[in-house]
């Protein structure tokens, strides 16, 4: 399941994160590399013990504590500080599948990998190429969406980023661990939840409302890690 999840960030916001990280002090892209990324990467990112950095990641953090559809779709247990990346100058990133496990260095703080997140921080105008490219069984997938606007898809999709031919693309990329490890189930989840919020949108005293809100919930507790 692939969830755009759009203004995350306001373009305001954007503007105050993109003035802080571009800022920063930013490195070779492969310092949080796997073996097989760092033959596919070629980027630049910003340093993650910087306080920039974590500064930056707290704001986006914040943004998706309060962002129903993040939760709904997510339904996140651990999320991964978010990180930063710039690709320019034919810069890309081959086809790749994330990590299943994701510590951070210098602590104890580790998690499963279950769903990827871009958050897209330059506007797609200001850039060519640098295309998120998702693989699944329905085919490929094309990403290149607004500054402020989000990508949630599963962690063990087969994916890529093109060349950036013009410009810089710009964007912070983090994982989480979900309560619901399961794919399917979690996609069961998030449109059985969409249902009954437009349900009770159109019709909020249809006694429909509250027994379809039972289900959801007892699915949670017989599916939950948490």
């Amino acid at each position: 399941m692939l969830v755009r999840i759009p203004n995350v960030l306001s373009k305001s916001a954007v503007a105050e994160m993109r003035q802080l990280i571009d800022s920063g002090t930013w490195l070779d892209g492969n310092v949080t590399s796997g073996a097989q990324a760092a033959k596919a990467k070629q980027n630049a990112q910003l340093d993650d013990t910087s306080p920039e950095s974590r500064e930056a990641g707290n704001r986006i953090l914040d943004a998706l504590q309060s962002n129903p559809t993040f939760i709904s779709a997510a339904l996140p247990q651990k999320v991964y500080p978010p990180l930063f990346n710039r690709y320019e100058g034919g810069q890309n990133f081959g086809n790749h599948i994330d990590n299943a496990i994701r510590p951070v260095r210098g602590s104890d703080f580790r998690i499963r990998t279950d769903l990827s997140c871009t958050l897209f921080l330059a506007e797609p105008d200001t850039y060519d190429g640098g295309e998120l490219v998702i693989d699944d069984t329905y085919g490929s997938h094309t990403v290149k969406l607004p500054a402020g606007d989000m990508i949630l898809y599963p962690s063990s999709s087969l994916h890529r980023v093109t060349p950036v031919t013009r410009g810089a693309r710009v964007a912070s990329f983090f994982w989480l661990q979900s309560m619901v490890r399961d794919e399917g189930q979690r996609t069961l989840l998030f449109e059985l939840d969409s249902s009954i919020q437009s349900l009770n949108t159109t019709h909020p005293d249809h006694e429909s409302v509250v027994r379809l809100t039972g289900i959801y919930h007892n699915l949670i507790r017989r599916w939950a890690d948490a």
